[in-house]
C-alpha cells in the first residue's frame, strides 16, 4: 500500500496540482470507514499531546506507540493484495474464529491474575494468546481482502492492543523479571509481540528486514555450535525473547526515537504536504534548474534534496518526487535506466541533508548522546558534497550526450513561485528554534503549528478537516517506520546479549594495526551488507551496534565514527544487488531493476569517498578552525568534481584513457587532505582545465576552417 502522495498535474502547468492531493491519497490508502481514519488521526494526536502536555515514562510511551502502530498496521496494511483468498468459501468461518480467539484472549487477560484458573502452569491469558497468535497470523495469509474476510486482520489488531495492555499493566514486574527469570506468561506475551511485529514489518517493508531479524534470533540459539568469533554460550527461549522485550531490544533507543522525535517530524512532513509545500518544492526546483542542460535530472537532484530531508525513506522519496522527474527525464532523452538511477541517487541523499535528515540525526543523537544541533551542523558539508557529487555526474552526463533542458514555456512561472516563498517559513522556524536552544520536541511542535499558520496565507488553508486528514496521513506514514524501528531493536538486542558486536570491534582493531584505510574499507563493506534491503533507519541502528564501537576504539572521534556508519547505511539504498531506492526508481521508469541499481551506484560513486575524506580530515564535519574547514570543503568539492569527470569520461571535451587516469590522480590528491597534496592537486587541476579548454578551442577553429 503506497503511502506517497501523488498529483496528476504536470510541473509546467500554470495551475497548481490539486491542493488536496495528499489528503485524497490518504483516504484512498485507508480504504475503510471514516471511523478508521479518525482512529488513526487520534492515535497520532494523542502522541503529540503526550510529548508536549502529558509526558509519560519512557517504557509506557514506547509500548503505547508500538502497540497502537501495530494494531493500525494490521488493519490498514492487508496481509494480501488478493481480492479473493484461496479459502474464500471458509473465509467467514476463519474470520469469526479468529475474532472469537482475540476476544477470548482479552477476557482471559482480565482473569489472568487469579491463580485458581491456572492450567498446567499457564493462566488462561497465556494459552488463549498463544493459540490466537498461532491461528490468526496464518489466517490473514489465506483470507481474502474485503468484508468478513478481513476479520483476521482486525483480530490481529485487537491482539496487538491486548499484548500492549499486558506490557503496560505489569510494567514494574516485567522490568524486574525480563531476561532473568521470566514467567511463562511473560514469555508467551513476548513471543506474541515479536510474531506480530515481524508480520507487520513484512506487510509494510517486505521480507528483507524480517529475514535479517529471524537470522539474528536463530543465531542467539545456535551460538554454541558456531565457529570462531561467532561462537557464544547460547540462550534459552524464555530468557531471550523476554530480554528482547526490554529497553535493550524492541523497546530500546530506536523505538524510543520513533516514539518521540520521529512521530513529531512525520506530522511535520504530513502538514507540509497538506499545506502544498511539498508540491511547491518540486515546482521551485523545476523553475530553477529545468531549463539547463539535462534539466529534469537536475530538478530531481534539487527536489529530492528538499523533500528527502523530511522523508524518512529513500524509496518513499523516489516515489514522491520521481513521479514528476522520471517521466520528464525520459522525455528529454535520458534512458529509463539512467532516469530511475538519477532519482534514486538523489533521493537517498536527502537523509544526509540538514536540518531533519530523515530519521538518522535523531537516532544518532540518542545513541551517542551528542546534541542534535551538533549532528546537524556536522552534516552540513557532507550533505552538500553528496548532492554536488550527484549534480556533477548528472551535468557531465548531460554535456557528454548533448542533453537538452525543458523548454521555458513548459516551466512554472517564477514570479508566482516567488509569491509563495513563505512556504519555506516553517523550515526556517525549525532551524531558528534549534539554533536558539529549544528542545527538538518543542522546535518540531512550533514548526508544525507554523505550517498551519502559513497555509492560511495561500490557497490551501488548513482548517479542522484538513488537519484531521493530515494527522491520518501522518499515521499512515508512521506505521512502517514504527515496525522497522521495533524490529531493528531485535537485531540490536541479539548483538548486545551475544556480544558479537565486541567481536567485530576486535576484527576492526586487528585491521587497524595494519592500515586504518583497510579497517575503514572493512567497516564500509560490513555497513553496506548489513543495510542491504533495509530502510536507512534500521540499517544505521544495526551498523551502529556492530561497527561504530570498533571505529571508536580505533581512535576515531565518536561523531566521525557514527557519521561514517550512517553515511554507508544511506548508500546501501543504491548499492546492488539489493538497492531499495533504485528498485523504486526502476518501477517508475520501467527499466530493469538490477541495471538501474548498477547505474545508481555509478552515479553515486563519488559520494562513496566522502566518509573516507572526513575520517582523515574531520574539518569537513566542522571540527577545526574556519580556514581549515573552508579549505577542506573547497578541495573536497574540486576533488569530487574531478572524480566525477574521470568516471564520466568528460571534462570540457571527451577524455582519453590517459586523460581519465590523470584526472583521477588529480582528484585523489585533492581528496587526501594535507596542504602539500592540496597544492599539488590544485595546480594539476588548473593545468588540466587549461589544456582541455585549449584543445576544445583548437577543434572548434579547425571545424570552422573546414567549413
Amino acid at each position: 500500500m503506497n503511502m506517497t502522495p501523488s498529483s496528476s498535474a504536470t510541473p509546467g502547468s500554470d495551475e497548481r496540482p490539486p491542493t488536496g492531493a495528499p489528503l485524497e491519497t490518504a483516504d484512498q490508502q485507508m480504504k475503510g470507514p471514516l471511523l478508521l481514519v479518525a482512529v488513526t488521526a487520534i492515535y497520532v494526536f494523542v502522541q503529540v499531546l503526550a510529548l508536549n502536555v502529558y509526558p509519560l515514562d519512557a517504557w509506557t510511551q514506547r509500548i503505547m506507540h508500538m502497540a497502537g502502530g501495530l494494531a493500525l498496521g494490521a488493519i490498514i496494511y492487508s496481509a494480501t493484495e488478493r481480492h479473493h483468498g484461496p479459502l474464500q468459501g471458509g473465509a467467514r468461518a476463519i474470520g469469526i474464529l479468529t475474532l472469537f480467539l482475540a476476544l477470548a484472549t482479552g477476557i482471559a487477560f482480565a482473569l489472568a491474575d487469579k491463580a485458581a484458573l491456572d492450567v498446567a502452569g499457564m493462566n488462561p491469558f497465556s494459552w488463549t494468546l498463544a493459540l490466537a497468535i498461532l491461528i490468526t497470523i496464518p489466517a490473514t495469509w489465506v483470507s481474502g481482502g474485503h468484508g468478513l474476510q478481513r476479520l483476521p486482520d482486525f483480530s490481529l489488531g485487537i491482539l496487538s492492543l491486548i499484548t500492549g495492555w499486558y506490557l503496560v499493566s505489569y510494567l514494574g514486574m516485567l522490568q524486574f523479571r525480563a531476561g532473568a527469570f521470566p514467567t511463562t506468561t511473560d514469555a508467551v506475551v513476548a513471543a506474541s509481540v515479536i510474531a506480530i511485529l515481524l508480520e507487520i514489518t513484512r506487510r509494510t517493508t517486505g521480507m528483507a528486514m524480517v529475514i535479517i531479524a529471524s537470522v539474528f534470533i536463530l543465531y542467539a540459539f545456535v551460538g554454541p555450535w558456531m565457529p570462531g568469533i561467532l561462537q557464544h554460550e547460547g540462550y534459552d527461549l524464555a530468557r531471550l525473547i523476554t530480554y528482547l522485550m526490554t529497553d535493550n531490544g524492541v523497546l530500546g533507543p530506536t523505538l524510543g526515537v520513533s516514539a518521540t522525535y520521529l512521530i513529531l517530524f512525520i506530522v511535520f512532513a504530513a502538514f507540509l504536504q497538506a499545506s502544498g509545500a511539498g508540491d511547491y518544492f518540486v515546482r521551485l526546483a523545476f523553475a530553477v534548474a529545468g531549463q539547463k542542460r539535462g534539466g529534469p535530472a537536475k530538478v530531481a537532484v534539487l527536489a529530492s534534496g528538499l523533500m528527502g530531508t523530511i522523508n524518512g525513506s529513500s524509496a518513499g522519496n523516489v516515489v514522491s518526487t520521481g513521479a514528476f522527474t522520471i517521466p520528464l527525464m525520459k522525455k528529454v532523452g535520458y534512458k529509463p535506466t539512467v532516469a530511475g538511477a538519477i532519482e534514486a541517487a538523489a533521493s537517498s541523499g536527502g537523509q544526509i541533508l540538514p536540518p531533519i535528515m530523515g530519521a538518522g540525526a535523531f537516532i544518532m543523537a540518542d545513541i551517542t548522546g551528542i546534541p542534535y544541533t551538533e549532528i546537524v551542523l556536522a552534516a552540513t558539508i557532507p550533505g552538500i558534497l553528496y548532492f554536488l557529487s550527484v549534480y556533477f555526474m548528472v551535468d557531465l552526463e548531460a554535456a557528454k550526450t548533448a542533453m537538452r533542458g525543458v523548454p521555458s514555456d513548459q516551466l512554472p512561472d517564477r514570479a508566482k513561485l516567488l509569491k509563495q516563498v513563505y512556504l519555506f517559513a516553517p523550515i526556517l522556524i525549525l532551524i531558528i528554534c534549534l539554533i536558539s536552544g529549544y528542545s527538538v520536541i518543542r522546535a518540531g511542535t512550533l514548526s508544525g503549528i507554523s505550517v498551519i499558520a502559513v497555509s492560511w496565507l495561500g490557497g490551501t488553508p488548513m482548517g479542522p478537516k484538513r488537519i484531521f486528514h493530515a494527522l491520518a496521513l501522518a499515521g499512515h506514514m508512521a506505521i512502517p517506520l514504527i515496525a522497522v524501528c521495533a524490529t531493528a531493536g531485535i537485531v540490536v538486542g541479539v548483538i548486545s546479549i551475544t556480544g558479537v558486536g565486541l567481536r567485530f570491534s576486535s576484527i576492526l582493531l586487528s585491521f587497524a594495526d595494519t592500515s586504518l584505510l583497510l579497517a575503514l574499507l572493512f567497516a564500509m563493506f560490513v555497513s553496506i551488507i548489513l543495510g542491504m534491503g533495509m530502510p536507512t533507519t534500521a540499517a544505521y541502528a544495526v551498523a551502529a551496534a556492530v561497527i561504530a564501537p570498533g571505529l571508536v576504539q580505533m581512535g576515531l572521534d565518536l561523531l566521525v565514527a557514527h557519521f561514517f556508519v550512517f553515511f554507508f547505511a544511506v548508500m546501501s539504498a543504491i548499492t546492488p544487488p539489493v538497492a531499495l531506492a533504485a528498485y523504486a526508481g526502476a518501477a517508475i521508469s520501467g527499466a530493469n531493476s538490477m541495471a538501474t541499481g548498477v547505474q545508481a551506484f555509478k552515479i553515486g560513486i563519488s559520494a562513496f569517498l566522502i566518509p573516507f575524506i572526513f575520517c582523515f580530515n574531520p574539518a569537513l564535519l566542522m571540527q577545526g578552525s574556519i580556514p581549515e574547514i573552508g579549505m577542506a570543503a573547497l578541495t573536497a568539492t574540486i576533488g569530487i568534481y574531478f572524480l566525477s569527470a574521470a568516471t564520466q569520461g568528460w571534462l570540457v571535451t571527451r577524455l582519453t584513457i590517459l586523460s581519465r587516469v590523470l584526472v583521477f590522480a588529480t582528484s585523489i590528491l585533492l581528496i587526501m587532505g594535507g596542504w602539500e597534496t592540496d597544492l599539488a592537486g590544485i595546480v594539476l587541476a588548473l593545468a588540466i582545465v587549461l589544456w582541455k579548454r585549449q584543445g576544445s578551442q583548437i577543434k572548434t577553429i579547425n571545424f570552422e576552417t573546414k567549413k
